[in-house]
Order: structure tokens, then C-alpha cells, then sequence
């Protein structure tokens, strides 16, 4: 018997008492829009980061391959008054690494690189052992050797485009012009004075670049470099030349420690030679001491002796105690301050004021200093610039010694008379001196080129005091003056020589510095010519021996450079020419 059962009636699950659970009205709109909010933020947020602030991301992502590589400024050129080149870049490559990369090449790549950088296999080897990203391995490579490196397709080795400094007249103006690092920053001279004017602004590029550093695309110059600003000095090469090379003779010959000579224009206050000895190449570095790189002229002192008196001199006649032919009372030739007594070389009995001058009396300038108040001495120096920096903006530069003239005492007002117990740089002498050229007034030393005369400085004496003792200083180059031998053929000269004996450790030694200031031409003065020689030693010590020549030399060479017409006889300049082989 077969059975048959009953079909059964199909069972809906959502009509399932257990799954019929319905949502009240309003928890099911809230569900809802809890959704459309979240939703909505999420908009608003990509919104945001892709549209209205999209930097960081952008930022990010372009981190992973964009590099800004900097394009290097050429630094500003450093020129002589005429345009001479005194300081010039030159483009130069450096070579760089990746390490983790340049470890890769083989040992005949390696070789190679290291022959032509210059450097020793076990010192490229130590450099790439870094466990930096970025080492240099040579710095400043000429061009045709970087593209020898490049040629070899080294792994993980790149370049980069710098500059090198180079100087065309070497050891000539080296303490002027100075040097700069090998990040092409001034270290000294010129170039660390004007670093700013003459850096430059660096440019940069946006470059796509692998994982391994090297360069995809070129996406262009985001920033283009500015170059530095050329420098003019006021030097005149020609003239440069001439000091230096005088300067060095003398030094040898004399066997000197060293020396220095300044060249002024006095209508202008221009640096028109500034030169030291010894000195250094800046184009090769290697062998430098401090002894070298000191620029004597601007950054040392040292006492002047007698090169000072015309000042005290010309400040006796100013305050009408004195006159141009009074006769003042030298005998013995030896006067008595205090314990001291102060002596002349070659005694006299009386002197006019010029022969005062004339014969370099330290007794005749001590009785004129002594009957003149201290504050009055005390305020010439200082309007002579004595005591304080010279303002040239050289790195370095000195000001000196001026005590206060409340606590000088008798002695030491008689000393400072003839340049002893007071120090100052061959620069601020040679400065000091134009007050002569000028008629009486005083103008800022320059660096630069200046393009106008300056008409009126800062009043220091009358004109007729300065004629006075133009007069005077041209004495001192005749017959009975200190200084024949200062002479300048075809021109009238004049100047004041001094000898004063070192201090050390405060106690004055048995060595000396030369000295001769000089202006010239007397009829209307055009330079002052400063010299100083340090510690002359082959038997000659005396300013007019020593510096005198060189004086002479500095003097006559720079006035023919300039086209300055002779304003001597024929006969005179003749005999001047006799003199100068004395």
C-alpha cells in the first residue's frame, strides 16, 4: 500500500515571528542619517585635502622623488681703480657619493677615481665607508677632469657645479684683497670686508630623481642665482706694483723683519697702494703662518718716533706761540723732564722752529710741546684720528694707543711730541700727514674707488700752518735735513724720517723701526707716501737710510704713473738725482 503524505505549505523566513523585529519610526531616520553625515564628512574631508589644502599631501608626495638642487652664484670680482682683475671665479665641479651606491663599483673603477680626484685608494675607500647619504669625495675639480669622471659612468658618483677664487696678482695685494674658503666665503682682507656685496644670492632647480639619486627630468629653475656685485678698490696696480716691489728689496737688503708702504691720494683720501712684507700667495695656501697673513699696515703698531713732531710743531704755530723762524734754545742738546733727560743726536745750540724740523730735534720739540696744555696735544691726535679705528671697514683694523690727556704726566706729553709713548698703524699716519696736503684739513681714508675730489674734510689747522709746514718738511730732503736720500728727481718733496727703538715686554730695546712720510708735489699736493721697516738689521738702521729710498722710489714712480707734471728746476732735480745715490 502506498502512502501518501500531504504536501506542506512553503515557509517564508521574513514572515519569521523571530526576524519580524521592526525598527521604530524614528531610530530608523536617525540610522539613517548618522549614514548621510558620516558620508557627508567624508566628502567635506576629501574635499579639503585635495582641494582647498592639498599642500601636505602634494608636499609628501612630491618628497618621494622632487630634489631642489641649489645653482650656485658666481661671487662678485674684486677690481683695481682701471679694472684690473684682482680677484675672479672660476667655474669649478665637485664630486660627490651616495656611499651605500659607490660601494658597488669595482676595484678598477675605484682606482680610477682615485687617480684622477688625487687621492690615495685606502683614503677614497675610508670616504665611501661613511654611512652617511652624501659625501664629497674632491672639491673644486677642473671641468675637464670632472668630465673624465663623468665619462666613466661611476655608480652612486655625481657633480655638482661651484666656483673657485682665483687671484691674478698673487702675493701682490694679498693683504688687501685677502681669500676665501672653499665654500667661497671671504676669510680674509677685501673679500671677508665686502662678503655680503659680493656673495651673491644661490639659485635652485627642481630635478626628479631616482632612488639611487640620479637625475630623470629636469623640471626647471624655481629660483634663478644672482650674482655677487663687483668691488672696486681704489688701488692703482701700477703703483701697487711699485711699493711692492721696493718694499721687498728693502726688506731683503736690510735684512728686515718686515715692513709695509701706503699710498694716499690726498684730494680723495683713496688707498692707492697698500702693501706688507713679508707676504703669501692666495692661490696656493699650503704653507701659510700667522706671521705671513698679518697685514702690517692696517692691523699692527708701533710708535712713530719722529715722524710726529711736525704735528707738534704745526700745533705750536697754530696757537701763535711760535713762529715759522723762532729761534728756541737747544743747548746742550739735552733737557731734563722730571728724572729723564731727553738728548739729540747731534747737539745744537739754537734752532729755528723749521730747523727744529729740518734737523729732527727731540729737545726743541719737547720745549714747544711743554709750554702748550696737554688737553691741547690730547685734542690734535684725536682729531688726527689717532687712538681710534681708521673706519675702513677692513677686517682687523686698529686704532691704537692715545692715553687721556688728564692723566698724562710731564714726561709722558714730552715723549708723545716725538712719537714715543703713543701708537698707531702706518694707515692712520699716512692719514694723518694729507692735513698737510690739505690745507689744514683731514678726510676718511677709502678702500674704494672714489670718483670726485672731496672738496672740505674736518678742519685740523689753518691753511697758512699747513703751508708752513709744507715748507718745513721740504727742509728736511735739502742739505742739513735728515732725509737726502728721500729726494725724488723733477719734484719737489717733502717728509719727516723717523727712527724709534721697539718696545718689549715695556721695556725699549736695541732694535728699531725705520719710518719716512713724505708729500709730494710741494707746489700742490697729489700722494703721501708712507714706509715703515721693521727691525732692519745689516748695520743701517736710521729712517732716512732705510726708508728714505724706498720713499723716494714709491714717490717719483707713482707721480710719473699719474701724469704729475714736475714742478722742480732742472738744475734741482739734477742735484736731488745726485742725492739719491747717497
Amino acid at each position: 500500500m502506498v502512502v501518501r503524505r500531504r504536501p506542506q505549505r512553503g515557509h517564508r523566513y521574513t514572515e519569521s515571528p523571530i526576524l519580524a523585529l521592526a525598527l521604530q519610526g524614528w531610530r530608523s531616520r536617525m540610522v539613517g542619517l548618522l549614514l548621510m553625515a558620516a558620508f557627508l564628512v567624508l566628502l567635506m574631508r576629501a574635499f579639503y585635502l585635495q582641494v582647498i589644502n592639498n599642500d601636505f599631501l602634494q608636499e609628501k608626495g612630491d618628497s618621494r622623488y622632487l630634489r631642489d638642487i641649489e645653482i650656485s652664484a658666481s661671487r662678485g670680482k674684486v677690481t683695481d681703480r682701471n679694472g684690473d682683475m684682482l680677484a675672479v671665479s672660476t667655474p669649478m665641479r665637485s664630486i660627490w657619493a651616495i656611499p651605500s651606491d659607490a660601494r658597488t663599483m669595482s676595484g678598477e673603477q675605484k682606482r680610477q677615481l682615485a687617480e684622477l680626484v688625487e687621492l690615495k685608494p685606502r683614503e677614497l675607500d675610508a670616504r665611501l665607508a661613511s654611512e652617511k647619504n652624501f659625501v664629497f669625495v674632491k672639491r673644486q675639480v677642473p671641468p675637464q677632469v670632472a668630465e673624465q669622471i663623468a665619462a666613466l659612468k661611476l655608480p652612486g658618483v655625481h657633480q655638482e657645479k661651484e666656483y673657485r677664487r682665483f687671484y691674478p696678482a698673487g702675493e701682490m695685494t694679498a693683504h688687501l684683497v685677502g681669500f676665501t674658503g672653499v665654500d667661497d666665503k671671504g676669510l680674509e682682507g677685501v673679500e671677508l670686508a665686502f662678503q655680503q656685496a659680493l656673495l651673491g644670492r644661490a639659485g635652485a632647480r627642481t630635478v626628479i630623481r631616482d632612488r639611487r639619486g640620479n637625475i630623470i627630468e629636469d623640471v626647471g629653475a624655481t629660483r634663478p642665482p644672482r650674482d655677487g656685485s663687483d668691488v672696486v678698490l681704489a688701488i692703482d696696480s701700477k703703483i701697487q706694483y711699485l711699493a711692492y716691489s721696493h718694499l721687498k728689496a728693502t726688506v731683503t737688503e736690510s735684512k728686515a723683519k718686515g715692513g709695509g708702504v701706503v699710498v694716499l691720494d690726498t684730494r680723495t683720501g683713496e688707498i692707492l697702494a697698500l702693501v706688507n712684507w713679508p707676504t703669501y700667495n692666495p692661490n696656493n695656501r699650503a704653507r701659510l703662518s700667522g706671521e705671513q697673513l698679518r697685514n702690517r699696515a692696517v692691523t699692527d703698531t708701533f710708535e712713530p718716533g719722529s715722524t710726529l713732531k711736525p704735528f707738534t710743531v704745526a700745533l705750536g704755530l697754530e696757537k701763535g706761540k711760535y713762529r715759522y723762524d723762532t729761534v728756541v734754545d737747544v743747548s746742550p742738546g739735552r733737557i731734563t723732564v722730571g728724572r729723564a733727560v731727553i738728548s739729540d743726536i747731534h747737539p745744537h745750540k739754537e734752532l729755528t722752529v723749521a730747523q727744529i724740523v729740518q734737523k729732527s730735534s727731540n729737545v726743541g720739540t719737547t720745549k714747544m710741546a711743554l709750554s702748550m696744555p696737554p688737553e691741547a696735544m690730547w685734542e690734535m691726535f684725536d682729531n688726527l684720528g689717532f687712538g681710534k679705528s681708521p673706519q675702513l671697514g677692513f677686517p682687523g683694523e686698529v686704532g691704537g694707543r692715545l692715553r687721556a690727556w688728564k692723566n698724562w704726566r710731564p714726561i709722558e706729553q714730552a715723549t708723545m711730541s716725538y712719537g714715543h709713548g703713543i701708537s698707531m698703524s702706518l694707515i692712520q699716519l699716512a692719514r694723518a700727514y694729507t692735513v698737510f696736503a690739505r690745507d689744514g684739513d683731514i678726510v676718511p681714508a677709502s678702500l674704494l674707488r672714489v670718483d670726485a675730489p672731496v672738496v672740505r674734510g674736518q678742519p685740523v689747522f689753518s691753511a697758512q700752518t699747513a703751508r708752513e709746514l709744507r715748507a718745513m718738511l721740504e727742509l728736511v730732503v735739502m742739505p742739513g735735513g735728515t732725509a737726502l736720500k728721500a729726494a725724488v728727481p723733477g719734484y719737489r718733496v717733502g717728509g719727516k724720517t723717523g727712527t724709534a727703538h721697539k718696545l718689549e715686554g715695556g721695556v725699549y730695546a736695541n732694535k728699531y723701526i725705520a719710518s719716512f712720510v713724505g708729500i709730494a708735489p710741494i707746489s700742490n699736493p697729489r700722494l703721501v707716501v708712507a714706509v715703515m721697516i721693521d727691525e732692519p738689521s745689516a748695520g743701517q738702521y736710521y729712517g732716512g737710510q732705510i726708508a728714505g729710498p724706498v720713499f723716494s722710489s714709491v714717490m717719483g714712480g707713482a707721480l710719473r704713473t699719474l701724469g704729475v707734471a714736475p714742478d722742480a728746476p732742472v738744475q734741482v732735480a739734477a742735484l736731488n738725482e745726485d742725492k739719491g745715490r747717497m
